[in-house]
């Protein structure tokens, strides 16, 4: 009998996903580390293992241990995908070669700064056709300027979690700036200039989604020193967070450049326990490799107009002048 022949819509971003399952050890961890919710990922899996015609994993309370079926196929995703990935940085590069002076592709997490980014790319590149994206994660953007996806993004960080270094990117810090409290407009703590994290702790929170940039987690590190555990019925992002604290129902963290939207109520936090860092990112081959530190002080300048519409953070940097600088604009000012 003629050996089966595997369906020609396996695609390599099904033997990334076993390979990640396999390095991780569990679907739960898997599906955090790509940023995907779980029952998704286990979906993803059964339609790879129908593909593929055998059970890869043996799903238990132990985590996700391989079939011999799964070792096989692992085995030979590991073989093949570093010369996938090194095919696509040599075309990505080659692209850009002969791209670069048309187009130029940039990302950005939720962060104030695209604007300016863009205009900054226009200044320096005159008559290049710019495009952007967005995600709520830096991992998936950083990993886009490494292979040549993307030409420059602006990425964030937290202490402690920094961005890996990745080959062929500068990681250039913008500044780093404290964390703030985002309340109902209506919430008793609004009424105060800033808001002790102890306070906030009795309350519920909204959070975001486990991702791999660790923010959840970051916030819960903090939180565990006030010797209390936030309780956060609801888990959303961007815009489905605010109306859930809009209306009421939760508490939750912010960028100290967040401008107050109707119904909410932006506040330092008490001690500035919390802390997070823009970052610009481009790849040292690319076309903005020769005007990235231009590119980063016209952000700078952008950055100390965007702080200026946000007046919670306008009067914390009054009472904090040297605390939360752009890097070119006060180089003395501490990283962390």
């Amino acid at each position: 009998m003629a050996d089966r022949e595997v369906p020609v819509d396996l695609e390599i971003r099904h033997l990334r996903v076993v390979c990640a399952i396999a390095e991780a050890g569990s679907l739960t961890r898997a599906a955090a580390r790509l940023g995907m919710p779980q029952p998704g990922l286990s979906a993803q899996l059964r339609r790879i293992e129908a593909m593929l015609g055998g059970t890869l994993f043996d799903r238990g309370k132990a985590g996700a241990v391989p079939t011999p079926f799964g070792d096989l196929v692992i085995q030979r995703a590991r073989a093949i995908l570093p010369g996938v990935d090194a095919l696509l940085a040599d075309t990505a590069r080659a692209a850009r070669r002969t791209t670069a002076a048309e187009r130029v592709r940039l990302g950005s997490v939720g962060a104030p700064l695209l604007g300016r980014l863009v205009l900054a790319v226009r200044d320096a590149l005159p008559g290049c056709g710019v495009t952007s994206r967005c995600q709520y994660s830096p991992v998936p953007l950083l990993d886009d300027v490494a292979s040549g996806r993307l030409e420059a993004a602006v990425l964030g960080d937290h202490p402690d979690q920094r961005l890996p270094p990745c080959a062929g990117v500068v990681l250039a810090p913008l500044v780093t700036e404290p964390v703030f409290a985002l309340l109902p407009a209506a919430h008793p703590l609004a009424a105060h200039e800033e808001v002790s994290l102890a306070r906030l702790a009795d309350e519920d929170w909204a959070v975001p989604r486990p991702d791999r940039d660790r923010t959840g987690e970051y916030w819960s590190s903090a939180a565990a020193l006030t010797d209390r555990r936030p309780h956060a019925p609801y888990e959303a992002e961007g815009r489905q967070l605010i109306e859930l604290v809009r209306a009421g129902l939760a508490v939750s963290l912010c960028q100290a450049t967040f401008i107050e939207v109707p119904g909410t109520a932006v506040r330092p936090l008490a001690g500035n326990p919390l802390w997070y860092r823009h970052v610009l990112a481009w790849h040292r081959d690319g076309p903005l490799a020769a005007h990235g530190e231009a590119i980063l002080r016209d952000l700078g300048t952008g950055y100390l107009e965007i702080c200026a519409e946000s007046p919670a953070y306008a009067r914390w940097r009054r009472r904090h002048p040297r605390a939360a600088r752009p890097a070119d604009a006060c180089p003395a000012a501490p990283a962390d």
